[in-house]
């Protein structure tokens, strides 16, 4: 089993800037968004064309166009999310009204040599959201909290810790929840914690994510011999996450004399910034009936600022009482971090039949379609940017926290596959999708995603209406904190559970 040890003391030291690895995953490991039509069908659209989702999937089907359409996609979830931990199992709830893909398009025919249409399109697309309550508590006899800041804090000075660590092990010293050890002749020579775990430690994590990825998006197509579409699209996404957490450690026992009751630690991060991409895409058309699609996403450039807030209390009962301090009291305020987050690149292919296919579309019987997806989710990394480029601890730190993210994620397979039956103005639509594991399975680390869907549409004089119902059951593990030695922590076992009403209507011009 690979040990994490630059992991772990990141996770604290790295702390002082408020990044880890779970970030670079939480953009990349996401289900867009998309129509009603498209959510219906599993998202399996690479090759098909003729829906503004197109703009975000593969933009070469914005070439199928010869009108224009505007397009509008509210949508409703409702999660569940089940955790165990260390044996105990608990439930949170969340809901939530977002937009999906929403926007313009515009499309015409075209006499321009080999070029029989072209069409581009304005649009926005919910492509990430972070909406999740988490909630989960067990007894821990293995380890405390406490032992991550003793690991930052190893062969350093006690002034150091004290001072240089305003999110971390300095509040921890500060407020005894850890405390220095002293040789015969009276000199500090190391660090204890206060929380003894053979006794057995409560725990119990409470995190609220908000927010998500919303893109605005430009995108071009053109026809050419109605043999080849070829596509292009510039993102603008705006990233948007908000987490507040509370991490309570509290002694098993009803000893009041064994220096140690409980401590509490609260977290308040929150992340802005814009992001750049380019998504370029082709769909051929070897026979009529059959299409082949080709997508190529960049990876996303984003320039995000952090704003990051810690306070922590504990009580050592008769050895030093109750002591509370926040990371504000050592830096003087609540400062911000730049830096820039480059996102995993995606390579899509498809393959799509079409049911009797002519150019009327309103004449085609439906499709049957599948896409697979890859993305290298280890090829995420964080960078300095233009304020902090020069500063060599800066630069110390991402590397570290580059070499964990190496570490921790790998590359992987997503699925998807629809159909739709056309009855001349009503379609009826189904699919299903399979999202891989993106870890390496460091210490227990699996996770998974998978929808299955299903919608009706109406189609007529112009006008359109798609509604959609997706069902999706999503695993994952989250990490209250981690040790260098994985035998002595251990992950909450995250089962969520992802209702998605969603409706799209429009009108052709």
């Amino acid at each position: 089993m690979k040990r994490i040890c630059t992991l772990s003391l990141l996770l604290f030291s790295g702390v002082a800037f408020g990044q880890e690895p779970a970030d670079a995953l939480r953009t990349g490991w996401q289900v867009p968004g998309g129509t009603a039509r498209v959510q219906a069908i599993g998202g399996a659209m690479c090759s098909l064309g003729g829906d503004i989702t197109a703009t975000f999937v593969n933009p070469a089907g914005l070439a199928f166009y010869r009108t224009g359409d505007l397009v509008l996609t509210p949508q409703v979830r409702f999660g569940t999310t089940k955790s165990t931990y260390l044996g105990t199992q608990k439930q949170d709830n969340t809901n939530k009204l977002t937009w999906g893909t929403s926007g313009f398009v515009f499309g015409g025919g075209s006499n321009t040599g080999n070029v029989k249409s072209a069409a581009f399109s304005l649009a926005y697309n919910r492509t990430g959201d972070f909406n999740s309550d988490i909630f989960y508590e067990g007894a821990n006899p293995k380890s405390s909290f406490s032992q991550r800041y003793l690991e930052e804090a190893r062969g350093l000075n006690a002034n150091a810790v004290a001072q240089d660590f305003p999110y971390g092990a300095s509040l921890a010293l500060n407020t005894y929840y850890i405390d220095t050890t002293r040789a015969a002749n009276g000199s500090i020579n190391g660090f204890k914690t206060l929380a003894n775990s053979a006794t057995g430690l409560l725990q119990r994590q409470t995190v609220q994510n908000r927010g998500g990825i919303d893109e605005f998006a430009l995108a071009g197509a053109a026809n050419i011999n109605d043999k080849l579409m070829i596509g292009g699209t510039l993102g603008f996404p705006y990233l948007r996450y908000n987490r507040e957490s509370q991490f309570i450690e509290a002694d098993a026992t009803d000893n009041t004399n064994n220096n140690f009751d409980a401590a509490v630690i609260e977290e308040d991060l929150r992340t802005r910034g814009w992001g750049l991409n380019l998504k370029l895409g082709m769909i051929y058309k070897p026979e009529d009936s059959w299409r082949l699609g080709f997508a190529f996403h960049t990876p996303t450039l984003y320039n995000l600022t952090d704003n990051y807030f810690v306070r922590m209390n504990t009580n050592t009962e008769n050895y030093q009482g109750e002591w509370s301090q926040t990371s504000e009291d050592i830096t003087g305020a609540r400062s911000d971090f730049r830096y820039m987050l480059i996102t995993p690149y995606r390579l899509l292919g498809s393959i799509s039949y079409v049911l009797r296919e002519v150019e009327d579309v309103s004449k085609q019987k439906g499709f049957l379609t599948a896409d697979v997806e890859y993305v290298n989710y280890k090829a995420a990394s964080f960078q300095t940017d233009a304020d902090n480029g020069n500063d060599q601890s800066t630069k110390d730190y991402l590397r570290s926290l580059n070499t964990a993210i190496d570490n921790a994620y790998k590359g992987a397979f997503n699925f998807k596959v629809g159909g739709e039956l056309k009855f001349t103005t009503l379609m009826v639509r189904a699919g299903a999708a399979y999202f891989g594991n993106p870890y390496q399975d460091i210490n227990g680390e699996k996770g998974s995603r998978t929808s299955l869907s299903g919608g009706l549409g109406y189609r007529n004089r112009g006008f359109f209406i798609d509604l959609t119902y997706v069902h999706a059951l999503n695993r994952d593990v989250h990490f209250a904190y981690r040790l260098e030695n994985p035998a002595f922590y251990a992950g909450a076992q995250l089962r969520q559970q992802m209702s998605n009403a969603v409706m799209t209507f429009g009108f052709k011009f």
